[in-house]
C-alpha cells in the first residue's frame, strides 16, 4: 500500500467496513466481534503504512471476513480504552447530538437496557422470596384456646336478634328517663325577685313547656302591681318569656335532658341543671323507688295515676333564685343595667370556663 493511504478518510472506510460486515446479524455479541475485527484490521493497515512493506510478511491474514477474532495474537487494548472513553463520555455528557458514534452508542444503550432488565427481574424475584418468607412467619397460634365462631346464617340471625333486643332496652330506658318528673323552683324577676313557687316537669320536656306552666302559675297568683295582673298573664305568650338559669338565657327549643346528660357547665363553673342522668332516686322514707326497685302495684291501682308530692321529687330543695322567669320586653328595656347586663344566650360550642367576662364598654370583670 502506498503512502497516500495515510491521508485517506479513515472514518468513512471504517463505517463502510462495519456496515458491510454486519449485514444480517441478529445478536449484539456478533456485532461487537465484527466491529473489533474491523478496528484491528484498520490499525494493522495504519502500521503497515507507517513502517513499510517489510512488516507485511509478519502480519497475520485479514480476519475481517472470519466469524471470530483471535484474542491471543492481536492486541485489543486500544479497543478497550476506546470503549471506556465512550462509556465515560456517555455518563458525563448525557444524551447529545452525535454524527460519528451513533451505532456504537446505540449498541451501548441496548446493552445497558438489557442489564437494567436483568437487574429488575432479580429485584422482583428477591421481593417475591421476601414476601413468601414474611407470609410463612405469621401462622396460627396453636396455644390460644379461643376458637372463632363460624359465620353462619343462624349466628348472624342470633346476633341481629341480640342487637335488636339491646336497642329496644336502650330505648325503653331512655323513655323512662325522659318520663321521670323533676321539680324546678323559680321566681319572677322584673328588677326584684317575686316568689313564683315550683313547677313540675319531666326530664324530656322542653324549656317552652316550663315557661307555659310558669305563666299559668303567674296568672293564678296574680303576680304584678296592677289590678288586672291576671288578665295580663293570660295575654302573655310563651315567646314573651325568658328562662334565665344563673346568668345564661336558655333557648326555648332545648330540652332539659340535653343539659342533664351532658352536665353542661355555666360561666361560674357550676352545672346548669344538676339532676341525675338516670331515673330519680327516692329519698329516705319515701315508698317510690327506682324502676328496678319499684314494687308492683295492685291491679285496682295500676290504671290510676298516683300523684307524688313535690317534696319527694328531685330538685324540690334547690334555690328558687337560680331560675328566673323574665318578661322579654322588660329585658330589652333593661339589658344594659346590672344584673341583666351579665346575662348571655346559651351557646353549646362555647367553653364558659375559658371565657373572659367583659362589660358593654369592653372592660374586664375582675370578679366572678
Amino acid at each position: 500500500m502506498t503512502s497516500e493511504s495515510r491521508f485517506t478518510a479513515q472514518n468513512k472506510t471504517t463505517q463502510q467496513r462495519i456496515s458491510n460486515n454486519t449485514v444480517g446479524l441478529v445478536a449484539l455479541s456478533d456485532f461487537r466481534k465484527r466491529r473489533a475485527e474491523v478496528l484491528e484490521q484498520q490499525e494493522r493497515e495504519a502500521r503497515e503504512a507507517a513502517f513499510g512493506p517489510s512488516s507485511t510478511s509478519t502480519s497475520t491474514p485479514d480476519r475481517s471476513l472470519t466469524s471470530t477474532p483471535d484474542h491471543a495474537s492481536d492486541p485489543v487494548g486500544p479497543v478497550k480504552k476506546k470503549t471506556k472513553q465512550q462509556q465515560k463520555r456517555r455518563k458525563v455528557g448525557g444524551a447529545k447530538l452525535s454524527f460519528g458514534d451513533d451505532e456504537d452508542e446505540g449498541g451501548g444503550d441496548q446493552e445497558d437496557s438489557v442489564g437494567d432488565k436483568v437487574e429488575d427481574e432479580d429485584k422482583v424475584d428477591a421481593k417475591r422470596e421476601d414476601g413468601a418468607k414474611s407470609k410463612n412467619r405469621f401462622k396460627v397460634n396453636s396455644s390460644v384456646s379461643v376458637v372463632p365462631r363460624p359465620v353462619t346464617k343462624s349466628a348472624l340471625r342470633r346476633e341481629a336478634a341480640e342487637r335488636e333486643a339491646l336497642r329496644r332496652e336502650f330505648l325503653e330506658r331512655q323513655e323512662r328517663v325522659k318520663s321521670t318528673e323533676i321539680v324546678i323552683p323559680f321566681v319572677f324577676y322584673d328588677g326584684s325577685n317575686i316568689p313564683g313557687g315550683a313547677v313540675r316537669v319531666k326530664k324530656g320536656d322542653f324549656v317552652w313547656q316550663f315557661l307555659d306552666k310558669s305563666r299559668k302559675v303567674g296568672a293564678d297568683l296574680g303576680v304584678g302591681e296592677r289590678t288586672n295582673a291576671r288578665r295580663e298573664w293570660a295575654r302573655v305568650g310563651v315567646d314573651d318569656l325568658l328562662m334565665v338559669r344563673g346568668n345564661v338565657i336558655i333557648p326555648h327549643h332545648y330540652d332539659f335532658l340535653f343539659f342533664i346528660m351532658n352536665k353542661t357547665l355555666g360561666p361560674s363553673g357550676t352545672v346548669l341543671f344538676n339532676y341525675d342522668a338516670g331515673t330519680s332516686t327516692p329519698r329516705p322514707g319515701q315508698p317510690i323507688g327506682n324502676d328496678d326497685q319499684t314494687p308492683p302495684l295492685p291491679a285496682t291501682l295500676s290504671a290510676a295515676k298516683i300523684q307524688i308530692p313535690d317534696d319527694s321529687l328531685e330538685g324540690a330543695s334547690d334555690d328558687p333564685t337560680l331560675t328566673r322567669v323574665v318578661d322579654r320586653r322588660w329585658y330589652e328595656r333593661n339589658k344594659h343595667i346590672y344584673p341583666a347586663s351579665m346575662w348571655q344566650d346559651f351557646d353549646p360550642e362555647k367553653d364558659y370556663q375559658k371565657e373572659i367576662r367583659r362589660d358593654l364598654g369592653g372592660n374586664t370583670f375582675f370578679y366572678s
